[in-house]
């Protein structure tokens, strides 16, 4: 349970703080001010509960290091479900902040999307290549930063400095998922209903990127071992 817990807490932060930059601080702060939220939110749970569940924060993350061979299959139902209430729990509180404001209303509440709700007007084949590239490339941060080889202490400013750059990025293309909990949240709660029926691609794309950054780094470590 405390590795569960870890999840849930883990992952609401990462939603309130990262979304939360963008709904209400997003018009001051612009792009680069919501990169680094989302950035910092994963730097500050590495550190802080890593050590408990390994901050995963995302079930992608959690798919892609189960294919890498480096997640046990009887934990990763239990992660899912502890990172997708993470975050809708902290989309709960978002919304009660933002429509606590005299004027206050959710509109797209921090929501991703292709086509007309995509920020630059993208279609949903670049979303969804965008989506699945960039959480290929976060899988393979994530790897190789926690790979028993690699130099010690630094896995966490890695991961979330290589989040802070995916989201420069894509934000302009799909306002950046590359986690599933996270667009799960912020479409529950979306006006209008169009989020809901953009959200499969910000769930299959992120998990075939995941899975497939998990076969290639089991192939790189195999090479890696035969030489």
């Amino acid at each position: 349970m405390k590795k569960f817990s870890a999840e849930f807490f883990g992952t609401f932060w990462l939603v309130l703080g990262g979304c939360g930059a963008a709904v209400i601080a997003g018009s001051g702060i612009g792009t680069l001010g919501i990169s680094l939220a989302f950035g910092l939110t994963v730097l500050t749970i590495a550190y802080s509960l890593g050590h408990i569940s390994g901050a995963h924060l995302n079930p992608a993350v959690s798919i892609g290091l189960w294919m890498g061979g480096r997640f046990d299959f009887k934990d990763l139902i239990p992660y899912i479900i502890a990172q997708i209430l993470g975050g809708i729990a902290a989309a709960g509180v978002l919304c009660l902040i933002v429509c606590g404001k005299d004027g206050g209303a959710v509109g797209d509440f921090a929501a991703n999307g292709y086509g007309d709700h995509s920020p630059g007007k993208y279609s949903m084949m670049a979303a969804f290549v965008t989506e699945a590239v960039m959480t290929f490339m976060f899988l393979i941060i994530i790897l190789g930063a926690t790979d028993s080889r690699a130099p010690k202490g630094f896995a966490g400013i890695a991961i979330g400095l290589g989040l802070t750059l995916i989201h420069l990025i894509s934000i302009p293309v799909t306002n950046t998922s590359v986690n599933p909990a996270r667009s799960i949240s912020q479409a529950i709660f979306a006006d209008g209903g169009w989020a809901m029926g953009q959200l499969w691609l910000f769930i299959a794309a992120p998990i075939a990127g995941a899975c497939l950054a998990g076969i290639v780094y089991r192939m790189l470590m195999e090479e890696k071992a035969a030489e």
